[in-house]
């Protein structure tokens, strides 16, 4: 796996790239309540707004970590948005995007380096 500096975690499953939040993040935000999901087939660029969640605490935004496209969301979260809590590196997944180059995801932190940027 690999971690952004902004808490969400890359895991790639043949040649696709699953997507979530860290543990981390879900103890930041409280319990989640509500999570709007991007539509299949949704092309999108590094950094682009794709995942809407709320929680007790905040409303928070979660970027796309690369560039490809959406080809398929976890459709469970919409009635079971609390899935992100109860299992945010599994169950809780939010979306699997195709990539174009997965040596992209080099750029980002392996386990040790995330654990040293939450210290």
């Amino acid at each position: 796996m690999k971690y952004t500096e902004e808490h969400e975690w890359l895991r790639v499953e043949g040649d696709l790239v699953v997507v979530g939040i860290t543990e981390h993040a879900t103890e930041q935000l409280g319990d989640i309540v509500f999570v709007e999901l991007p539509e299949e087939g949704t092309e999108v660029a590094k950094d682009d707004e794709v995942v809407v969640i709320e929680s007790v605490k905040a409303a928070s935004d979660i970027l796309a970590p690369l560039d490809g496209e959406i080809v398929e969301v976890n459709d469970v979260l919409a009635d079971n948005p609390s899935l992100v809590n109860d299992d945010p590196l599994n169950d809780g997944w939010f979306f699997k995007m195709k990539v174009e180059d997965l040596s992209v995801l080099d750029e980002y932190m392996d386990e040790a380096a995330y654990k040293a940027h939450i210290g």
